[in-house]
Parts: C-alpha cells; structure tokens; sequence
C-alpha cells in the first residue's frame, strides 16, 4: 500500500509506503507532512494527508496510455481501410477494444481525495468511495481559488 501526494506549502510530489514512516519531509520547501489516523489494514475513511472525508475511487491506469492506444488504433483502423485491408481493419479496431476491456477488468482501483487529489494504492475501498463528482470537485477547486486569493491578499 502506498500514498502518493502533493506538498501543501510547494506542490512537491511526495510519496510514502504504508505501514512505515508516518512523517515525510519535504525536499524543497523542508515543510513536515504528518499522516494522520487511517493508515491501518482497515479501510480508507479520511484522507491520510488533509483529513478531508470526501474521497473517490477511480481505476489506476494511467489515462495517457489508453488515449494513446485508441489513437493507435484508430490511425490503423484508417490506413488499413485505406490501403484495402478491410477485414484487418476491423480485426485492429475489435482486438483494441477487447484489449482496453481485459485491462479495465485487470487493473485494480485506487482512492484519491478531493481536496488534497493524495492516491491511495492498495488501500481496500468500500462503498462510501464513490465515482468521480465533477459537482464536488468544483467545490474543492473553487475552495482552493479562494484560499489562494486571500493569501494574495495578505502578501500586499
């Protein structure tokens, strides 16, 4: 199991396998990041980093990777079809889309917070993790626009 986020002070990427240290130091701005309660064998119900309670589950894969094999594919579905090899054509587009169905089975989840955007692997999800919410998202993004301006503010 292991927890991938952010620094909140520098937005350095940080990394840290559970069970293990509890505390990571940040390499550039030197600031702690304490986990909190929630890190046992049990599952996920806050977020480790922020505490935040409102987490999400998604599959882990990257997203890079399956655009990149639909584009291939559809490149090839087209040049085949243009040089005549229409039955290779449609044997290219069907086997990418059993393909992109064998790794949406295979490929396990991973909880990610909406506040923090912290990824946990390996951590069992339960039903209170739910799909992706543009709605409470936005909420967080707007929440993090704010606290940015108001910092700007006392700065000036």
């Amino acid at each position: 199991m292991n927890i991938r986020f952010a620094c909140c002070v520098c937005e350095h990427p940080g990394r840290l396998d559970v069970p293990g240290p509890r505390e990571w130091q940040c390499p550039r701005c030197d600031h702690w990041v304490r986990l909190t309660s929630g890190t046992g064998e049990g599952p996920l119900q806050t977020c480790c980093v922020c505490g935040n309670g409102e987490l999400y589950k998604k599959k882990d894969f990257p997203h890079w990777l399956g655009l990149t094999i639909l584009a291939a594919a559809c490149v090839a579905f087209f040049v085949l079809n243009g040089l005549y090899h229409q039955w290779w054509a449609w044997g290219v587009l069907l086997g990418s889309a059993l393909f992109d169905g064998l790794l949406y089975v295979c490929v396990k989840a991973a909880v990610v917070c909406y506040r923090c955007g912290a990824h946990y692997r390996g951590f069992p999800s339960i039903s209170e993790h739910k799909p992706f919410d543009l709605l409470i998202a936005e909420r967080y993004r707007q929440e993090k626009i704010r606290r940015e301006q108001l910092q700007a503010a006392k700065k000036t």
